[in-house]
């Protein structure tokens, strides 16, 4: 395809520009791009011409009748309308064309005094921004929003005044998006990654406000702007609330202090604010221009005894602003392309913070023994700088890593994973006016890091702000570990490490810490990771003293009256509002899981991570976790356990057993056979352990059914390939549980006892007399039942008999419960009782008659007894007549008696609610019924008695009883 282009350029800039592609984007379409590079390689093949205003000039009156009518001949149905109304236009002496001298000529150029920028689509860049909100963060939208602001910083590092412009047009969208008002009305949050984005159009005009040459109105066109937008009820605040948690209702109620006041008067932050506050700034102060403009600014060195707020000792300066604000600058040099500039002033910050960091150090020296002894401490930094609106401390190390990074020539090549390739670094030594200090940008950028992680801060309040300081740690520390440490690199990284832990209140791993104190456990663990190999004692202290976390361990103090806006809510619970406790307790986790790993095979060091653990971490799910990972690591697949990280696992084990033993926990049968599993892998002496100390680990039921049942196994056996005496001393163990275990809870144990105990007959009987014992008062029939049939199936029929005796006793089975779970065990005992012989059937019989009201069962059990001669279980010394019984006698005939009577009664029970769909099914109840009073010897006379009664009292339901006259006359 062939396209039609056209640019306009203007001392050196692309104006404007057309191509008949048609193709929509901010972006210049590749034809633009190609033509603008052919003019830019090859000059001479595009013809320079004169304006076409000077060529007409030349003209005569004939020449230009001439060439008027060729134009028109050539596009005449595109300009033949135009032409004929400019030709009335000019004939006409009052039209408009004619007030003004001359005509505008598009081929001349602008006139010097008009602006000149870059060509910028503004239509095009609403109606992309728009699409991209409209898509809530899908489709990569965040992606495409993300690389808009990536452009915005781009333009602003080249210089290109439309930066501001394009940053303008993408907030309107913003402020424009439906979506504002809704979550407001709604009080929702909105999405994370639309946060990230709000966020990053906050810092994004802090960067453009700050611009060290822009002029003043338009500063103040910016401010207004700003202001517009902030004071809009929609616009997103910076702590990403949208007011509608009350400005802590529980400070508002405290009039004690006087501080409740000043927590509702807190004005209200956007996402603005910060941009609006850096309009104030200006960069006229001589000492920073001068600190930008030169690296060998020093002061003279008759000046350095004295104290200087200007320079350090050495004649150093320093920049003594509030470090965020400070870095801002700092953004603000780098991002609109002053490198050279941002890094003298991020190197006159860090060594501020250097002598902040000493002066603090002197202080606590002094106050050290009275913080000791109180045990906490006030908060020196009022800010947090990891997870603050201007990312402080990324911004600092960003600018000193990119004076350090190698450019490969294929840099731009994109690994096979499609990951780009971490950056390589190497050491620039740091340009300065005084005696060579030894140091790169290198390690600056290290320390300042390792500074600002280990800052002791405050929690911020509210769920997002806390989950900001999360996910801009973990970025800090990715950044972190794209440096390969040399020895440099350590040394800077020890030094550090132990002015952190010396270091008083300003440092987060400090002996002492306020109460809530940000956790340090994701930057110690990426501390202990990377000194292990260079300082193993020093990576252990340090991380040992990461594991507290103390919002979990002490009371909220009385009111720290010196900094009455810390007070995160004064409310009755133990702990503050901190949204991301759960996080920062699974990242104390994986700090004690990576010091386990690291400590395997060495029993000191590993008994102080085991102490560490065991004061530190309070959930139970957490330490089981611990306990599995440690068990993990010490039994590899490929080589012999460890015994010593065995250990561990097996004590961090027992520690949850004892936490969750009277709590319910989902998952305390894993737990259970989890450490069953893990004593094993210890050994026997591990497992005669918690068989003697069962009570204090487990309840009586998971004693008995899980872990003596498991330890008593064939695979258990096999497992640990014990001699005899071992086993011995094994079942024992698991017997005197077991008999312990039945006592404490015969209802749930005692059968899992008597298995236990089979192979002992002393144990055995012990465990059957608790069970007689327990049968009359704490046991149910279902209980009895099972434990009875299970001595049948051992070959204790008459024992048997004794529990199903007293089983009964427990039961009622009332005349409309025919489908009762229990019928089945009922039937089971009368064919035990048949087996044995007539004087246990006489014996159960009375039982039965008094349990059972059940017509159909009874006449069930009758039915069987009468089938076949009774004791033909053959008890040894018992003759058998090997007789039929009648039901005439005794004990037959009670049972008997009782069947006809549960008929009689359950027919007038069915027919006082009938309706006529149960008709067919009562006819055969009355033909069961039948067969039953037949077995009687006067059955004949009594049944016809009964059917005459019925025809009598329930006369009323005709079509009923005529049924009944049909069938039985």
């Amino acid at each position: 395809m062939t396209y039609k282009v056209a640019i306009s350029f203007d001392r050196c800039k692309i104006t404007s520009v057309t191509c008949g592609c048609g193709n929509k984007d901010i972006f210049y379409c590749a034809h633009v791009v190609a033509l603008s590079l052919y003019r830019i390689r090859k000059p001479e093949q595009v013809k320079l011409r004169l304006p076409i205003s000077e060529t007409l000039f030349q003209m005569n009156r004939d020449q230009l009748q001439k060439f008027v009518q060729y134009l028109i001949t050539e596009h005449h149905t595109e300009v033949l309308p135009t032409a004929q109304k400019l030709a009335d236009d000019i004939l006409s002496s009052n039209s408009e064309i004619n007030q003004t001298h001359g005509a505008p000529d598009p081929t001349a150029g602008a006139s010097i005094d008009d602006e000149n920028c870059w060509h910028l689509d503004e239509e095009q860049v609403r109606e992309q921004v728009k699409l991209f909100l409209s898509q809530g963060g899908y489709y990569g939208s965040g992606k495409q929003l993300n690389s808009m602001f990536a452009k915005v910083r781009e333009m602003l590092r080249m210089r290109d005044s439309n930066g501001a412009r394009m940053l303008t047009l993408i907030t309107e969208q913003f402020m424009a998006d439906p979506r504002l008002s809704l979550w407001r009305q709604q009080g929702t949050g909105m999405t994370d990654k639309c946060r990230q984005l709000w966020d990053e159009l906050g810092a994004l005009w802090v960067c453009v406000v700050l611009n060290p040459h822009c002029k003043l109105e338009e500063k103040s066109c910016w401010l207004r702007q700003l202001r517009k937008w902030g004071d809009m009820d929609v616009c997103p605040l910076e702590d990403g609330s949208y007011g509608n948690e009350l400005p802590n209702i529980t400070n508002a109620l405290t009039q004690s202090s006087n501080h409740s006041q000043d927590s509702l008067a807190r004005p209200r932050r956007t996402v603005f604010t910060r941009a609006m506050e850096g309009c104030d700034l200006h960069w006229q102060d001589s000492h920073l221009q001068r600190i930008i403009s030169s690296d060998f600014y020093v002061s003279p060195s008759y000046q350095r005894d004295g104290e200087s707020l200007l320079f350090n000792a050495q004649g150093q300066p320093l920049w003594l602003e509030h470090v965020p604000t400070a870095c801002a600058r700092v953004d603000a040099l780098r991002s609109h392309g002053y490198p050279k500039e941002a890094l003298r002033l991020t190197v006159a910050i860090i060594n501020t913070l250097r002598l902040q960091q000493q002066r603090q150090l002197e202080i606590y020296k002094h106050q050290k023994k009275e913080l000791l002894q109180r045990g906490a401490t006030t908060i020196t930094n009022l800010e947090g700088w990891v997870g603050h609106p201007l990312n402080p401390v990324g911004c600092l190390f960003l600018t000193l890593t990119e004076a350090c990074r190698l450019e490969e020539e294929n840099c731009l090549e994109i690994s096979d994973a499609g990951d780009a390739k971490p950056p390589v670094y190497q050491h620039v030594p740091v340009a300065t006016g005084c005696q060579d200090s030894g140091e790169s940008y290198l390690s600056l950028a290290l320390e300042v890091a390792l500074m600002g992680m280990g800052q002791q801060r405050v929690m911020p309040e509210g769920l997002y702000a806390q989950d900001k300081v999360c996910r801009n740690e973990e970025q800090i520390i990715a950044r972190l570990q794209e440096l390969e440490l040399d020895a440099v690199l350590v040394q800077t990284l020890r030094k550090q490490c132990i002015l952190l832990l010396e270091g008083g209140p300003f440092s987060g791993l400090g002996e002492v810490i306020q109460r809530e104190s940000v956790p340090m456990h994701t930057f110690a663990k990426y501390l202990f990771s990377a000194l292990l190999p260079h300082d193993a004692d020093l990576a252990y202290k340090l991380a040992l003293r990461a594991m507290r976390l103390p919002v979990l361990e002490t009371t909220a103090p009385s009111g720290d009256v010196t900094h009455p806006h810390h007070l995160v809510s004064v409310v009755p619970s133990r702990y503050p509002r901190w949204f991301t406790l759960g996080h920062l307790e699974s990242q104390q986790c994986e700090l004690a899981s990576t010091m386990l790993t690291a400590a395997k095979g060495d029993m000191l060091r590993l008994r102080t991570v085991l102490e560490a653990i065991q004061k530190n971490i309070h959930s139970s799910s957490l330490i089981f976790k611990l306990a599995q990972d440690a068990f993990k690591i010490a039994t590899p697949a490929d080589s012999n356990p460890d015994t010593t990280l065995l250990n561990v696992a097996l004590e961090l084990g027992l520690q949850v057993m004892r936490m969750t033993l009277s709590t319910l926990n989902w998952r305390r049968r894993e737990m259970v056979r989890w450490l069953v599993t893990c004593a094993t892998e210890v050994g026997v002496r591990a497992l005669l352990s918690i068989l003697q100390n069962w009570y204090t680990l487990f309840t009586p039921t998971e004693a008995t059914s899980i872990v003596a049942a498991t330890v008593m196994s064939h695979n258990t056996i096999l497992r640990l390939s014990l001699d005899y005496p071992q086993r011995e001393e094994l079942a024992g163990c698991a017997r005197t549980l077991a008999l312990q275990c039945a006592m404490k809870d015969p209802q749930n144990c005692a059968l899992s006892a008597l298995t236990l105990c089979e192979k002992d007959h002393i144990a055995f009987e012990t465990a059957y007399q608790i069970v007689i014992d327990a049968a009359t008062t704490g046991m149910t029939y279902s209980q009895l039942f099972t434990i009875a049939r299970y001595m049948e199936h051992r070959g204790y029929p008459l024992r048997a008999f004794k529990l199903a005796s007293l089983a009964m006793t427990h039961l009622n089975l009332a005349y409309n419960q025919d489908t009762h779970p229990a019928i089945n065990d009922v039937l089971w005992a009368c064919a035990l009782s048949h087996s044995l012989g007539k004087n246990e059937l006489a014996a159960i019989i009375p039982l039965m008659v008094k349990s059972v009201h059940c017509a159909t069962v009874l006449s069930d059990i009758l039915r069987r007894c009468t089938m076949t001669a009774p004791g033909l279980a053959g008890i040894p010394g018992r003759r058998n007549s090997g007789k039929l019984m009648s039901t005439d006698k005794a004990p037959l005939r009670q049972l008997l008696d009782a069947t006809i009577s549960a008929y009689i009664n359950t027919t007038h029970s069915r027919l006082t609610h009938i309706s006529p769909r149960h008709y067919g099914e009562f006819i055969e109840f009355l033909s069961k019924a039948r067969e039953t009073f037949l077995l009687a010897q006067d059955g004949h006379l009594q049944f016809a008695q009964f059917i005459d009664n019925l025809k009598q009292i329930y006369k009323g339901k005709k079509k009923l009883m005529m049924l009944v006259r049909e069938r039985f006359g």
